[in-house]
């Protein structure tokens, strides 16, 4: 992972200068940004792996800014707040991050779950490119290009985030299967989820809507969720 690009997105320039020489020994390049409006001009140049993001700024909300990162590119966020609220965790990670830490933070511990997110998405990107898996899937007028990970209804290109798009191919991997909201936690976020099931909820909610795939992602009540199995 070394050479692996990281927006820093804090505005409290002590903790940015920390989190920047921590990481640089670790081997990782980083950039900073003190505010949204930067951090939005800093990743179209910088052109980061993962973003680190502070949820106060002093322009615009960190969950603004990470539903905008999110909608444009196909980004791992992780959060850093000093708000502890489980409901705030939770709502982080509705708006597409994919981990959350309280300040103060312990170095090692942030590397460590940079490491965890960056390992996940090399895997999650691998297992869409192993030998004999459909360069591209099909479901409705929805086309999946899975290496690209690029998602068009229509032929449109529909943006979805790294767990929406996670989400997607979990549920059109084994079609007809139902799913408990539990086993997509742990098979799409992978780690020990500290909120509670209605990311899953919100993730499925905006699938649907996103791709109108109301009657292809259906609910089983009581149990979760599941990818009608049919022909495409």
């Amino acid at each position: 992972m070394n050479g692996t690009k990281i927006l820093i997105v804090e505005d409290e320039a002590a903790i940015a200068d920390l989190l920047a020489y921590g990481l640089g020994r670790e081997g990782f390049r980083t950039q900073t940004a003190r505010t949204g409006a930067e951090a939005l001009r800093e990743a179209e140049r910088f052109e980061p792996d993962l973003l680190l993001l502070d949820w106060m700024l002093p322009d615009m909300s960190g969950l603004d800014l990470c539903r905008r990162m999110t909608a444009e590119r196909n980004l791992p966020i992780l959060m850093l707040t000093a708000r502890s609220d489980i409901t705030d965790k939770v709502l982080g990670l509705e708006f597409g991050a994919d981990d959350y830490m309280t300040k103060p933070f312990d170095m090692r511990e942030v590397v460590a779950r940079i490491r965890t997110i960056l390992r996940r998405m090399a895997q999650s990107n691998r297992a869409t490119e192993e030998p004999g898996e459909a360069a591209a899937v099909r479901f409705g007028d929805v086309e999946i290009a899975v290496g690209e990970r690029l998602v068009r209804k229509g032929g449109e290109t529909v943006e979805l985030t790294p767990k929406e798009f996670d989400l997607l191919m979990t549920l059109h991997g084994r079609r007809g299967k139902i799913f408990t909201r539990a086993e997509l936690l742990d098979l799409v976020w992978g780690y020990d989820f500290a909120g509670d099931t209605r990311t899953v909820d919100t993730h499925v909610l905006r699938l649907r809507k996103k791709l109108d795939a109301g009657d292809w992602i259906t609910t089983v009540f009581g149990i979760g969720y599941k990818f009608e199995k049919r022909e495409d």
